[in-house]
């Protein structure tokens, strides 16, 4: 997701002077380097970057001194600092993990389903229209596979609006056109294949597209979880935040929360990945299933 800028650098907790990490790497890298990467991603996108990844930051960042004509990060991160534009958003980008398939953990559309079910048998005349947001579309499988259940549950002519944001812009653009190899889908069955999405033929062969009737009902926006800025005028149903907050430190999470808490309707549903507990905010969610959570 695009990220806004600051007007002015960044102030960056001054780490101890280091040599490098390895020698023989192609640019210049030390742990003073690593330090002030972690303090930048932690401010821009709240991730909290561990010691141990001392090689994955190297490695995806590496290309950004390629492409900029940096020749150590030193230099890369005191330039980026000290300018405001399209770099900070391919600094985030390269730092954010994308890991999805459809229908990954499976047990939560069953979830999806029931109480779409449910609710809407419970409520009056006209049925209700419903408010979805997936906070980590990464490429689209995630909600793809929401859309499809709500439409599986409650008919084509199913009233809702899915909201699809991530933090990284690249993987964003990827979901918007809801292009993907036909052999990675092979999980979701012919029936699915067949009603929500048409095959490539010609040069396009071995790839499908997201239908139109499926692809309608999502909105894909910008959203940084960290910012105040949420654009959302009306609160939701239900929030798929799954495999986010294992990112990010506890303060960082109950801040975050908090905020998932104020656009949620009351009686809404949280759905949080399989390593996420947050047993600890009682006062705002109560757990209502395998990792999903009730808006208190």
């Amino acid at each position: 997701m695009p990220e806004s800028t600051c007007a002015a650098p960044l102030p960056i907790r001054p780490a101890p002077p280091s040599g490098p990490l390895e020698q023989g790497r192609e640019f210049a890298w030390t742990q003073a380097d690593f330090a002030r990467v972690q303090a930048l991603i932690h401010q821009r996108a709240g991730i909290n970057l561990h010691d141990g990844k001392h090689a994955m930051v190297y490695s995806r960042l590496s290309r950004r001194l390629r492409d900029t004509g940096h020749r150590s990060f030193h230099d890369y991160l005191a330039w980026l600092q000290t300018h405001d534009g399209p770099e900070w958003q391919e600094f985030v980008n390269a730092l954010t993990t994308n890991l999805t398939a459809f229908f990954r953990e499976q047990h939560h559309f069953g979830i999806l389903a029931a109480h779409l079910r449910a609710k809407s048998a419970a409520a009056s005349a006209p049925a209700p229209n419903w408010r979805l947001w997936c906070s980590a579309a990464s490429t689209g499988e995630e909600p793809y596979s929401i859309a499809m259940t709500v439409l599986e549950t409650l008919g084509a002519h199913a009233a809702f609006t899915l909201v699809a944001s991530d933090i990284d812009s690249r993987v964003l653009a990827m979901a918007a056109q809801g292009v993907y190899r036909l052999d990675g889908l092979k999980r979701l069955g012919a029936e699915r294949l067949q009603r929500f999405f048409l095959r490539g033929k010609g040069g396009n062969a071995g790839m499908v597209r997201v239908k139109p009737e499926l692809r309608q009902h999502i909105d894909f926006i910008s959203v940084n979880l960290i910012h105040d800025d949420w654009p959302f005028p009306e609160p939701f149903d239900m929030v798929f935040c799954r495999n986010v907050m294992i990112y990010f430190d506890a303060p960082t999470q109950q801040r975050v929360l908090a905020r998932i808490h104020r656009v949620l309707k009351p009686g809404g549903l949280l759905f949080v990945g399989h390593a996420e507990n947050f047993s600890e905010s009682r006062t705002l969610f109560a757990l209502r299933g395998k990792t999903v959570y009730e808006r208190r």
